[in-house]
């Protein structure tokens, strides 16, 4: 190989070596700022991401609090349907005490809210004797045990007997009962 030939084969080589071992300075400045801004971007998201769980976690425990909210307004919700009912009962029976009383005196026709109150169908008494006739309190009292949706007002008219009565016999100060209470409903 001539001289000639080897020094151009030198110069390429070292030309090459010089070319792909040196970055030129704008090319390395623009990748680390292309790495400085991706480890940015992803400090921005990991931070991001872990704001997200903390919201999930809190709004998963605020769901939690309003199902148990929402569980007890249904349970009182149920408790005043139950009471209006209730009321309700005790307002038929008032009507029905006020109509009886109308009749009683024989004067005319009895009180619009009396006339009212009789369209409704009273119960099938369980036991046959007149209202009243159950209150002999010298014998052997009867039990009833209160089930739900059960009033004095429904006892009364199942038994036949006065709601004040049931209240003395029983020591009540107003008209509340409860489930599974065991109530005097009259004597045999």
């Amino acid at each position: 190989m001539t001289t000639g030939k080897r020094s151009h084969l030198l110069a390429v080589c070292l030309g090459g070596v010089l070319l792909s071992g040196c970055v030129m300075p704008e090319k390395y400045e623009a990748e680390k700022a292309r790495a400085l801004n991706f480890q940015r971007l992803l400090a921005q998201e990991e931070k991001r991401t872990g704001e997200l769980d903390s919201d999930v976690k809190r709004v998963k425990r605020e769901a939690a609090e309003l199902e148990s909210k929402n569980r007890q307004m249904a349970a009182q919700l149920q408790a005043v349907r139950e009471q209006m009912a209730g009321l309700q009962e005790e307002t038929m029976a008032l009507r029905e005490a006020a109509a009886m009383k109308e009749k009683e005196r024989g004067g005319g026709r009895p009180a619009r809210s009396a006339a009212r109150a009789k369209r409704v169908e009273p119960e099938t008494p369980n036991v046959e004797a007149p209202l009243g006739e159950a209150s002999a309190e010298n014998g052997t009292p009867i039990y009833h045990e209160v089930k739900p949706g059960e009033t004095l007002f429904r006892l009364s008219r199942q038994y036949r007997v006065d709601v004040a009565k049931i209240k003395s016999w029983n020591n009540l100060p107003d008209n509340t009962i409860s489930v599974g209470q065991e109530l005097i409903v009259g004597y045999e």
